[in-house]
């Protein structure tokens, strides 16, 4: 593996807004097809730019055997809660049902929080809706249908843009609660609630490692037996762990790229598939990721390695991925198509050169293409 590391000279003076496109807004994607692994696919040469129409069912064809297919097995968690804000009206030593400590229950209005990633000792990260309303010191209660009361939390610090660390009274299976309570955190540009068929069509096929707060989308158009087509084919897999935090859907609140700085997610690399990388390196076999939580994991360990064999172990990454960023493992991607002026958007330009990327976006919309989290694919080789 050759010692690289990030050039931000093709950068320096490239704009966000450079990075824009037009988007119908009927082409964002409301809910997932009938049927899973039956989206439109875009596949491009990324050294020349040539594009062509096709389905994700043509995959196989496009991958050879020994081809090192990289997968994120996050598994989305139902992070969107409801909560009741609570003014304490007595104090007493007795214990109020569902209220412990603080007594008798004064409800003052429904607040949304979003959880985005833990702290360690019960606390979390959340954006909290309206924001106004939640202030340092604030006890939030979060109900079941029935009413009872499963979690308690209080307000320790506010930040920015509504985000708030709040620290969770602690309980036996902090994330089944979640599952009996919480709701699946739909991206923003989804305009509904959430439904019942979103708990298994917002989640991949191998999602397994609770944590991510969006899914990894890329990922969610596979099937059992679309797995199984590629393992007979030979086509070797393996599996890193990236949780997507809400990052992923935050706006670039800057005007040049070069000011852009990501928010930390956290990964593993396990020793199988690092063994897996390190054998594909060796070689001389391409490694193809699946999503561009994949393609920022896989470059954030290979700059930690140094041009030394990929060791296991966890860690937290902020990579950001723009054009001119010298890739050292990733040699096929496939992905979703992207917000306008998105580091995603970036990424896959720093890929596959920003032109003939939009070039490729804009052929997708004139031939009305699904787009983002519930939407078609796009293969990039």
């Amino acid at each position: 593996m050759s010692s690289r590391s990030k050039h931000t000279e093709d950068r320096e003076d490239l704009r966000v807004a450079d990075f824009d496109f037009e988007l119908p807004k009927k082409l964002i994607a409301q809910q997932p097809l009938r049927e899973r692994g039956t989206s439109r696919m875009l596949v491009m040469n990324r050294t020349t730019g040539a594009f062509q129409d096709s389905s994700f069912a043509a995959l196989p064809s496009l991958l050879k055997p020994g081809d090192l297919l990289v997968l994120n097995d996050s598994r989305v968690i139902p992070a969107r809660l409801y909560a009741r804000r609570t003014v304490v009206r007595e104090q007493s030593g007795a214990s109020t049902a569902g209220l412990g400590r603080w007594g008798k229950e004064h409800p003052t209005g429904r607040i949304e929080v979003m959880l985005t990633e833990p702290e360690g000792h019960n606390r979390w990260r959340a954006l909290v809706r309206p924001g106004r309303k939640v202030a340092i010191g604030e006890h939030l209660a979060f109900p079941a249908p029935a009413g009872e009361i499963l979690l308690e939390a209080d307000v320790l610090e506010c930040g920015k843009f509504g985000e708030r660390l709040l620290q969770f009274t602690p309980v036996d299976d902090f994330f089944a609660i979640l599952d009996r309570i919480g709701h699946m955190p739909l991206p923003p540009y989804i305009h509904r609630d959430d439904e019942p068929s979103d708990r298994e069509r917002y989640q991949t096929v191998f999602a397994h490692e609770c944590g991510s707060v969006a899914a990894p989308t890329a990922g969610l158009h596979f099937t059992g037996d679309m797995l199984e087509i590629l393992h007979t084919k030979g086509i070797e897999m393996a599996r890193i762990t990236l949780h997507v935090g809400l990052g992923t859907f935050a706006p670039l609140r800057v005007e040049c790229v070069r000011d852009v700085h990501l928010h930390r997610e956290r990964y593993t690399l396990s020793a199988h598939t690092a063994e897996a990388v390190n054998r594909a390196i060796a070689e001389g076999r391409r490694i193809v990721a699946v999503g561009t939580t994949v393609v920022r994991t896989l470059e954030s360990v290979a700059l930690r390695a140094k041009g030394r064999e990929l060791e296991p172990h966890s860690g937290e990454t902020d990579v950001f991925i723009a054009p001119g960023f010298q890739f050292q493992l990733v040699g096929a991607l496939l992905t979703n198509f992207h917000l306008p002026q998105s580091s995603l958007l970036m990424l896959v330009s720093a890929f596959a050169g920003r032109e003939r990327v939009l070039a490729a976006y804009s052929h997708a919309v004139e031939a009305r293409y699904r787009f983002f989290s519930y939407g078609d694919c796009m293969f990039l080789s």
